[in-house]
């Protein structure tokens, strides 16, 4: 009996300790969430555990480690850039790292890291940076 009050007692708390508030808000200039897509959202997780430090939040090349770079990391949230990339341009560059596709050796190859669903994912949210006007 005193297991099962313990037990209730535990599942109550864990329950209690969930919310259904994201872990951090928004970068600045992504979309809001609700507009992001499912595979957005989960290609959002996979930019803030590996690419963020170097693009940024909200992609803007200004990341915690961009400063020991050079060159710097390319702004991702640029129009100029969204229109002249393609999604396999992306695809591609995440896969198979800077050097991989001619530019810059630094950003490293993540195709045997990531799956192609989730570099998929990634352009996704790639895709939903913009640049404030």
């Amino acid at each position: 009996m005193r297991t099962r009050v313990a037990f209730a007692a535990l599942s109550f708390i864990a329950l209690a300790a969930c919310s259904s508030k994201p872990l951090s808000p928004a970068p600045a200039g992504a979309s809001s969430e609700t507009a992001l897509t499912y595979e957005a959202q989960q290609g959002r997780v996979v930019y803030r555990h590996y690419c963020q430090t170097c693009h940024g939040d909200a992609g803007a090349g200004d990341g915690f480690n961009a400063f020991n770079l050079d060159p710097r990391p390319r702004d991702l949230a640029d129009p100029g850039f969204q229109k002249a990339k393609t999604d396999q341009d992306l695809f591609d560059a995440v896969r198979r790292g800077g050097a991989g596709v001619g530019l810059s050796p630094l950003m490293p190859p993540w195709g045997h890291t990531l799956s192609p669903r989730q570099i998929d994912e990634v352009v996704l949210f790639i895709r939903s940076l913009k640049k404030k006007a």
